[in-house]
């Protein structure tokens, strides 16, 4: 799915949006995924255990995220933790997602739904 063109997948669900968003800075592990969505949507958003591990699931075989063969963080000691990482796809996909969500905000702004900044 690498070579497939991002735009086959829009729109993202949210959930896998927000993993996109939450792995864009650095590679994390499940319950720091979580930890950062709540944090990033002041609480707007709870990712349950089911649906981040099972978009997590699709996520690595549609080729958006990988999973790391040891983890990133020299102190943590916990083998039971998996750790993931955006792939570039993934990153053509969240950039695409954006493209199409700031194309929704532009039509909403122009029929006066929504003001204008």
């Amino acid at each position: 799915m690498r070579d497939a063109n991002p735009d086959s997948l829009l729109p993202l669900p949210a959930a896998v949006f927000h993993i996109l968003i939450a792995l864009a800075d650095r590679d994390r592990h499940g319950y720091s995924i979580m930890q950062d969505v709540a944090a990033r949507t002041e609480g707007k958003v709870q990712l349950s255990a089911g649906t981040l591990y099972s978009s997590i699931r699709r996520m690595l075989e549609q080729g958006l995220i990988e999973e790391l063969a040891e983890s990133p963080d020299p102190s943590s000691s916990d083998e039971r933790r998996r750790y993931y990482r955006l792939t570039r796809f993934g990153k053509r996909a969240a950039a695409a997602e954006v493209e199409r969500l700031t194309a929704l905000v532009q039509q909403a702004r122009a029929t006066g739904l929504v003001p204008g900044v």
